[in-house]
């Protein structure tokens, strides 16, 4: 883990822009790739990442398809009714925001509570301190000719970064965890967005999470709330008490795909095409979405310079590949319900 002079190197700073958003605002990035911690950071997420993500599993969204996963278990078992509402929520900040001094604490009271006599393997939670400790302490970047060192949070190209804000978070969240799991709703988050579900009054959800926003000056989070609501690339609908996902996609977005005209061999074209109706059977909940998800599908790889025929064979080949020609063919219910499950 010591640092190699010849390949070691300040972060320096550059900027992302996030279309996305109105006034298309700027992302900063770290770029630490060869910062004199970086094996260090490494090292310390080998050892914890695994752990957490354990410990956490049953309140991490792995990505939207287990979201819609999870929803549905909540439809089946009777809790979506009429009344529910859908809650998202963005931690502002959440890596350059948490303060070193608490997230060491957090750390160390999670390497107490999950590891075994005070150890996590064979390192002892005073040696990962010290360690997570000299991580955060060379924080250093160059920008526009001079040299700065963060004084809070840590660099987002530094793996180490994200178990710790996600160790951080996690302490944080515990009493809207408990505070959901009591009333049989859905509470989970991906990184720094959260997704709740609640049958309760709006009234009744805005002083909860206002509450939760006033307890930690560093965790500072932006809610919506709704009977429809955008998480990741799934659009959440509840219509008079029936699930309703559907892909979706920022409006600012161009139907951009791999072009068929790129030096890639043609399997890969083929696999963009397989891999985008696989996604959208598993986001869409029903095959009315679906086939209007399909359709837009075509439309991109048109404008992308896919010849119709090229489309045409794999689409059919998708299907039969997943023994559900019939909802090629007629668009069939059943066929789809299997195929979605």
């Amino acid at each position: 883990m010591y640092p190699n002079e010849k390949d070691t190197e300040l972060g320096h700073l550059y900027f992302i822009p996030k279309p996305q958003k109105t006034g298309t605002p700027l992302r900063p990035i770290v770029a630490a790739i060869y910062a004199p911690a970086i094996l260090v950071s490494k090292f310390l997420d080998d050892k914890l990442r695994s752990i957490f993500n354990q410990v956490a599993r049953q309140t991490i969204y792995i990505n939207s398809m287990d979201l819609v996963k999870q929803l549905e278990t909540y439809q089946n078992s009777g809790h979506l009714l009429q009344t529910t509402k859908f809650i998202t929520a963005d931690v502002k900040n959440l890596y350059t925001m948490i303060p070193k001094g608490g997230a060491l604490d957090a750390l160390y009271r999670f390497c107490i509570k999950h590891g075994k006599n005070r150890h996590i393997g064979n390192l002892h939670a005073n040696t990962i301190i010290r360690l997570a400790c000299l991580v955060l302490e060379t924080n250093c970047f160059v920008f526009d000719n001079k040299y700065y060192k963060k004084i809070r949070g840590g660099a987002m190209e530094s793996p180490f970064t994200m178990t710790l804000a996600n160790i951080y978070m996690y302490e944080w969240e515990q009493s809207l965890i408990q505070y959901e799991h009591q009333r049989n709703e859905l509470y989970g988050r991906y990184i720094d967005d959260i997704f709740m579900t609640s049958n309760e009054p709006d009234e009744n959800i805005k002083v909860l999470l206002d509450r939760e926003n006033d307890k930690d000056p560093n965790i500072r989070i932006t809610y919506t709330i709704h009977e429809s609501v955008k998480f990741l690339d799934v659009q959440v609908a509840n219509v008079q008490g029936q699930l309703k996902t559907s892909v979706f996609r920022t409006p600012a977005a161009e139907p951009y795909i791999l072009p068929y005209t790129s030096d890639h061999p043609r399997h890969i074209h083929s696999n963009t095409i397989q891999t985008a109706l696989l996604r959208a059977i598993r986001l869409c909940s029903d095959i009315e979405i679906f086939d209007q998800e399909r359709l837009n599908i075509e439309i991109a790889l048109l404008l992308n310079g896919y010849p119709l025929n090229f489309i045409k064979c794999h689409l059919k080949q998708f299907f039969k590949t997943h023994n559900a020609i019939p909802i090629y063919q007629d668009l069939h219910g059943e066929t789809y319900k299997k195929l979605h499950l």
